[in-house]
């Protein structure tokens, strides 16, 4: 298959590279440490259930919720398109 000035396998690296982008940005966004047993943020206390789940937990549902929020509407785009990919 023709794919411009592509090498063969340009369109797996490009995945390839969106994927590790992704898990990078996952893994840098765990929480370490111990979990707070009250919010950082509105100082809601933080159930103990939640602190036992999720390991490192520093915000109640709801500040958690909106920081997600947050995160996913600055992400989600990959800057390495070959040049083939930007002439189309």
């Amino acid at each position: 298959m023709a794919t411009g000035w592509a090498g063969d396998g340009a369109v797996q690296d490009q995945i390839d590279a969106t994927v590790e982008d992704a898990v990078k940005r996952a893994r840098s966004r765990l929480n370490k440490g111990p979990s707070l047993s009250r919010c950082e943020d509105c100082d809601a206390p933080i159930p103990e259930a939640r602190r036992e789940a999720v390991p490192g937990v520093r915000l109640c549902i709801s500040c958690q919720e909106a920081h997600d929020r947050e995160q996913a509407a600055s992400s989600g785009y990959n800057r390495r398109g070959s040049k083939d990919s930007q002439l189309r």
